[in-house]
């Protein structure tokens, strides 16, 4: 058992690390050769820019020898023509340098013009396409061993070098190669008035031209571009034949006349792509970028080449890995270590609890006693000692069983008492609720009887005011004695106008708002007289009021109305403090709000609401079960303030308190033009 639990805990830990260690070999093998296949095709652009960089001076240096004001006033001294000619190819390092007549049928040379054959081309195409405009070109041409022989434009050691045998290049019959790539350059020469005279031929033969590719590894791989140990190389072909390179052979010379893969010859000759991957260069893999080189004719001649060697590359990432795999066998090893140990702390219970079996299988008393490890092997030798003990003790257990019996039986009748007691609970609330039905009928008709008082009180208030209309234009100018008198008997009227007003929004459906008699309100007033006009209730519930006053706008409301919003609140605080065994706290804020707004904040420590309570609170005859309370407080004070244009939130947590806040309107001009505009009117 103790080697079959072993297994079950190294096996998976051994499989674990060896895939952890082949994912992350995988991982990092793709994720760094992505990144060198990335570098790689970057430095064959920076080559490729390179390439055509020089181009472009070669061009920009026969322009400027062509338009050079010397060569256009030697023309009245042809004997010095072809000196100076020569002077120009050595300080500018041309392979060759030639001066021809206008349309490129003759050559100065040392004995005068002589018969010369143009080799055509574009470029030659485009510097005789006008007789006026300067015209030129610059681009790579590969000349034939006839054509640059004639004339002996270029020096045969120079152009000529045997094919050496490449493995996996294409199979040829040549042994040498005896073609020229040059970076040909024509440009027209004209005269003063214009007109072409001559044209100048320079070109760089590219062929051996090692200071060529040796100026372009350079910029390319410069110091610390590469890791140590490896090197840059840059290679430029004609067709798949290493013409000009830094690529050291086997013998540590330049790799030139050796030859490029099939593969790359056919994806980068044949089909024109770009190739990039680990390549076997000559001697050695190389990580390789290759692109193809086109001629003036638009054909594909040759291909560039960038890369640098992967072995110091590989060499870092093997020894990642091999690092990456001792940190893992290490773990493991130590992961080995302490299971081992572990499981003796495992195995010693159970070879104690199999000692202690064969012992009571014997008819021996014997026990497995206390154990120091903490786990569940431990916890069943603490099992099995008590199970032998219970044996022992078989009498004691009867007695404990019948005693649990009597137990069993007294809390089943204790659940009957219960559910007895909920029935009645519950029909004391169906009693309650029938009361509360009734006194919802009997509100229903005292409001119809109010609105019918109401209506026949406004009626005589009617008449006060339109006779008060009558005297007051019948006093004219002698009213001024008596101006206070009517002020009085006009605010009494409208004050009487208001009462009634509020009778019959009471009368009323929810549904259908009135417009609140409404005047600026200062917000810390009407809380000082409210609170001293229900102090008295605080006096007999102990509890304590404090008032905090923030607020500097007027709200725009019915005073009266939100007096009995106020009242209603601070009672509905108080009535919550009753049942709270510390001391009762009622704090009522004012303050301003935003977007014109005005607030009154009533908070009490008390008992809170229940949250199965608070979606019910503004309900017409809802109540908690308060002493006095009929349900409507809460309803009217919440239409009293939607009536305003206001709103009332409530926050609430379940034995510690409550929170509800009144968020009115604040006063604006137009408000007071209108509530200003009857009195007005009565006056004049």
């Amino acid at each position: 058992m103790r080697y079959q639990l072993l297994a079950l805990v190294l096996l998976p830990l051994l499989l674990l690390a060896f895939t952890v260690v082949l994912v992350s070999a995988r991982w990092s093998t793709d994720y760094t050769y992505q990144q060198l296949f990335t570098k790689v095709n970057t430095d064959l652009r920076v080559a490729r820019d390179s390439f055509q960089r020089i181009q472009n001076e070669q061009q920009r240096v026969v322009q400027a020898l062509a338009d050079n004001a010397m060569l256009i006033e030697l023309f009245r001294h042809p004997d010095r023509l072809n000196a100076w000619v020569n002077t120009q190819k050595s300080l500018n390092r041309f392979d060759y340098l030639m001066l021809l007549n206008h349309n490129g049928t003759q050559r100065m040379t040392d004995a005068g013009w002589q018969p010369h054959e143009l080799v055509a081309s574009p470029l030659t195409d485009r510097a005789l396409s006008t007789l006026s405009a300067p015209g030129g070109a610059t681009g790579i041409q590969i000349l034939s061993a006839d054509a640059w022989q004639e004339g002996n434009l270029l020096i045969p050691s120079q152009v000529v070098f045997p094919l050496i045998d490449t493995l996996r290049a294409v199979p040829t019959e040549r042994s040498a190669e005896d073609r020229a790539m040059v970076i040909r350059s024509v440009q027209s020469v004209n005269n003063m008035a214009g007109e072409r005279i001559a044209l100048l031929e320079g070109a760089t033969l590219l062929n051996r031209d090692f200071a060529f590719v040796d100026r372009i590894r350079d910029l390319v791989y410069g110091p610390g571009s590469l890791a140590p140990g490896s090197i840059g190389t840059v290679t430029v072909f004609l067709d798949d034949v290493r013409i000009t390179t830094n690529v050291p052979s086997s013998d540590a010379t330049r790799a030139l006349g050796t030859r490029v893969s099939k593969e790359v010859r056919e994806a980068v000759l044949d089909r024109g792509e770009s190739w990039t991957d680990r390549a076997f260069v000559v001697n050695d893999w190389y990580i390789s970028a290759y692109e193809p080189i086109t001629d003036v004719f638009g054909q594909r001649v040759g291909m560039l080449y960038a890369g640098y060697l992967e072995a110091p590359f590989r060499q870092d990432l093997q020894k990642t890995i091999a690092l990456l795999s001792g940190l893992v066998l290490l773990g493991c090893l130590l992961a080995i270590v302490v299971a081992t140990v572990a499981a003796r702390s495992i195995f010693r219970p159970i070879e104690s609890l199999t000692s202690v079996i064969r012992a009571t299988a014997a008819g021996k008393r014997k026990r497995v006693g206390a154990i120091k490890s903490a786990n569940e092997i431990c916890e069943l030798s603490a099992q099995f000692d008590a199970m032998l003990d219970t044996l022992e003790e078989q009498r004691h257990e009867i007695e404990q069983g019948a005693e649990y019996l009597e137990q069993t039986v007294q809390s089943r009748t204790q659940e009957l008492r219960q559910q007895n007691q909920r029935l009645t609970d519950s029909l004391t609330l169906l009693r309650q609720t029938r009361l509360q039905l009734e006194t919802a009928e009997k509100l229903a008709a005292l409001g119809e009887l109010t609105a019918g008082v109401a209506h026949e009180i406004n009626n005589p208030t009617a008449v006060i005011l339109g006779n008060m209309d009558i005297l007051i234009a019948e006093i004219g100018e002698d009213r001024a004695d008596v101006q206070t008198e009517i002020d009085l008997i006009i605010q009494q009227v409208y004050r009487i106008r208001s009462i009634t007003h509020r009778l019959v929004q009471y009368s009323r459906a929810e549904s259908e708002p009135m417009s609140p008699v409404a005047q600026p309100v200062s917000l810390p007033e009407l809380v000082g007289d409210t609170v001293n006009l229900i102090r008295h209730d605080f006096f007999d519930n102990s509890v304590q009021i404090l008032e905090e006053h923030q607020c500097t706008q007027e709200a725009f409301v019915d005073p009266h109305e939100l007096q009995q919003v106020l009242v209603n609140l601070v009672r509905n605080a108080v009535e919550a403090l009753k049942d709270v065994p510390r001391s009762g706290l009622v704090v009522i804020k004012t303050e301003d709000r935003e977007e014109r707004e005005v607030a009154i904040v009533v908070s009490d420590n008390g008992a809170g609401i229940e949250p199965a309570h608070r979606a019910r609170l503004f309900d017409p005859f809802f109540t908690t079960g308060k002493e006095r309370g009929t349900g409507l407080g809460l309803s009217v004070s919440y239409g009293i303030v939607h009536r305003h244009g206001g709103r009332i939130d409530v926050q609430s947590e379940f034995g510690m308190g409550s929170t509800f806040t009144v968020v009115l309107p604040v006063v604006v001009d137009a408000q007071v033009d209108s509530l200003l505009s009857p009195v007005g009117n009565a006056l004049a």
